[in-house]
């Protein structure tokens, strides 16, 4: 009965304090204040009558009051926080945290019915708070004139008992909170960075912090002018590329913070651009897309980058890199200046004077796409450059519109924006002259015999395709030795025939199962296999692999099966231990063709379960950098059940990717005016 009647004393004075608490009349908090004082002197009391050495002879249930467990606690719990924080606040408000304050807090928790942890949390909100708004008292006080800013903060936190990491992170936030109220207007004054300066030096904020506070905030902003830039559908005008220089130059950005914002936003619709070139329906629509590529980055992109950096032309520049990197090269590139489509990525004056407009180097895609990808995408614009587009005509005839050698000034500036090397676009020249030269050459010495008119024909394809003398007689002897009959046995016993040359031989109408034993085709058959399965392609065709080849090497069918399933099993967990030593090696172009070989033998013995790896972060990082060569979607999907990623996992990595950058991790804010 009488505890009762001391629990309702208690909660009259605490609904009384919670009335004035939320009426905020003058010196509310004061008076709230008071009410809570004679609760816990109330409490305090009781508990000092409950240990008296006659208390058994005192009221039954005499002891400190709780509030725990009552029928209304959960729905008061709340009001029961705000009156502890608000009560915290006020006597915490000397910024001085001893026993002597901390006591009666501890009293009203048990009164209150907090848990331990909750009322720590509040506590520490508490002096967050006091801790905040002594800073704001100070700040061009005590702090702006004490020679040791850190040391003065230090005793704050120290008298406030306040955690010093939570200190600098509460700095920070008030920093950036400034800076973001200063670029509102989408610059910053000089008087405004120098208050973000006196706010860096009063809170002893490091640089590498204000340095991303800036990278993030400053650069939303310089992004947001970019894009628009970008994807004005009036164009870059002058309108647009006073709003770029002004936003460059006033947001106070290093300049590697400029570029970063600025190539991450290119190499996005960079990329598009290349999406839509791949899903394109043929090679003539392939180029065309390409072709917009190579015009975006001459018209919008280079005239941006020279605004950015503050320059009046990017075509004297470039021209002088141009002029200067022709001049460099290795000294192994000069045997190959014969050919013609090579050459012709290398204009005349006659031709530059022509094309005026020269494209920037820096942004590449480089490190977006494989060197794979990259070099076939450029021959395919090769290819363009040589044949030209096909118009149709009356009574299904089409014809090819000439090409003049503009074209191949684009294919040089495509292979700028591949981010390819000169050997590297060099190399695509020189495998589609080869190309060209063995195709034709095969065909002419189709029965290995090279007579006179023949060596004649050869020649004039060898002028045509530009190939070297030495390089030309090379291929015509190694087309000659293998379709030599005496030199079959030998040449197998070695692994210098393959499927290709095999089916050479049938179309040259020799007999293979004379020529060649059924253990020895089964090796060329398992060699092929092999070739397959570390190609790098991630492709497996059952009808070409257990069909086509098996009739060519005269096997049966079933025989081929048994030899792809045994190569397969070991391949698909070796190509995985590959892939991530290739990994650790930073050796990305090699970690896709891994990737690459462990779906194709997926493709021929799916995996029944997702293989096992001792670092699942590992696995992770294998299917980012998958992820980011723009797989198909088949592709992308089974080698996400073979690493074993999760669909959530998954999808947030897709949605990072599309957005050109990895997830980071969010920035908590706190709004406080200074």
């Amino acid at each position: 009965m009488f505890r009762e009647h001391a629990k309702q004393l208690v909660q009259e004075n605490i609904s009384s304090a919670l009335d004035i608490l939320k009426s905020r009349i003058p010196d509310s908090l004061t008076q709230a204040v008071e009410e809570v004082n004679i609760v816990i002197k109330f409490n305090s009391l009781l508990t000092t009558l409950s240990k008296h050495p006659e208390a058994d002879n005192f009221a039954r249930g005499l002891g400190p009051i709780s509030l725990a467990g009552e029928d209304d606690h959960d729905r008061r719990a709340d009001d029961f926080k705000i009156l502890y924080k608000a009560y915290a606040t006020e006597v915490l408000s000397d910024g001085i945290v001893d026993d002597k304050k901390l006591s009666p807090l501890n009293e009203l928790r048990n009164i209150f019915g907090l848990g331990k942890r909750e009322a720590e949390g509040i506590l520490s909100d508490a002096k967050a708070h006091i801790y905040r708004r002594t800073l704001a008292k100070s700040f061009n006080t005590e702090l702006a004139s004490v020679h040791s800013k850190a040391a003065f903060l230090q005793t704050l936190c120290e008298k406030l008992q306040f955690d010093p990491e939570l200190a600098s992170k509460m700095h920070e936030e008030i920093y950036r909170q400034k800076l973001q109220q200063f670029v509102t207007d989408g610059e910053l004054s000089k008087e405004e960075v120098e208050a973000l300066m006196a706010f860096q030096v009063r809170l002893c904020i490091p640089q590498e912090t204000v340095d991303a506070a800036h990278t993030e905030i400053c650069g939303q902003l310089f992004e947001k002018v970019v894009k628009e830039a970008i994807a004005s559908v009036d164009g870059y005008n002058a309108d647009r590329r006073e709003a770029v220089r002004k936003a460059a130059q006033s947001l106070n950005l290093k300049t590697e913070a400029v570029m970063t914002i600025f190539s991450k936003a290119v190499r996005k619709l960079f990329l598009s651009y290349i999406q839509r070139a791949k899903e394109a329906g043929n090679r003539i629509e392939t180029a065309k897309e390409l072709k917009k590529l190579i015009s975006f980055n001459i018209v919008v992109v280079t005239e941006l980058l020279a605004d950015i950096k503050g320059e009046l032309s990017p075509v004297a520049e470039t021209e002088a890199s141009s002029a200067a990197s022709e001049s460099e090269g290795e000294d192994g590139e000069h045997e190959w200046e014969s050919l013609d489509t090579l050459r012709k990525t290398r204009p005349d004056k006659e031709l530059k004077e022509k094309l005026r407009k020269s494209s920037q180097k820096e942004i590449t895609l480089k490190d977006d796409i494989p060197l794979r990808d990259r070099a076939e995408l450029y021959e395919t614009y090769l290819m363009f450059c040589i044949t030209g587009e096909t118009t149709n005509v009356s009574f299904g005839t089409a014809i090819s519109t000439k090409k003049d050698d503009s074209e191949f000034l684009m294919l040089k500036q495509l292979g700028d924006i591949l981010g390819l090397t000169r050997k590297e676009a060099q190399d695509v020249h020189i495998k589609f002259a080869e190309k060209a030269f063995v195709q034709q050459a095969e065909v002419i010495l189709a029965d290995g015999k090279l007579t006179e008119a023949k060596a004649d024909q050869l020649a004039k394809i060898q002028k045509q395709v530009g190939l070297p003398t030495e390089h030309a007689q090379k291929i015509i002897k190694g087309i000659t030795t293998t379709k030599l009959s005496s030199a079959i046995e030998a040449s197998v016993a070695r692994g210098q025939i393959g499927i290709q040359q095999v089916r050479g031989l049938k179309e040259a109408n020799f007999q293979l199962d004379s020529l060649i034993a059924e253990p020895q085709r089964e090796s060329i058959y398992r060699k092929t296999v092999e070739e397959l399965f570390s190609s790098g392609t991630g492709d497996f065709d059952e009808e070409e692999m257990y069909v086509k080849i098996p009739a060519d090497l005269i096997i049966s069918s079933e025989k081929a099966k048994s030899i792809v399933q045994d190569i397969a099993k070991v391949r698909l967990e070796n190509s995985l231990v590959q892939a991530i030593a290739l990994l650790r090696q930073k050796k990305r172009d090699d970690v896709l063709s891994s990737l690459n070989d462990m779906l194709a033998c997926d493709a021929a013995v799916p995996a029944s379960r997702p293989l096992s790896w001792p670092t699942p972060g590992e696995l992770d990082d294998l299917f980012a950098i998958y992820l980011k060569s723009i797989p198909k979607p088949e592709k992308l999907s089974r080698l996400q059940y073979l690493l074993g990623i999760s669909n959530e996992k998954a999808n947030e990595m897709q949605y990072a990717a599309s957005e050109g950058s990895l997830p980071v991790a969010a920035e908590e804010k706190e709004e406080l005016a200074f």
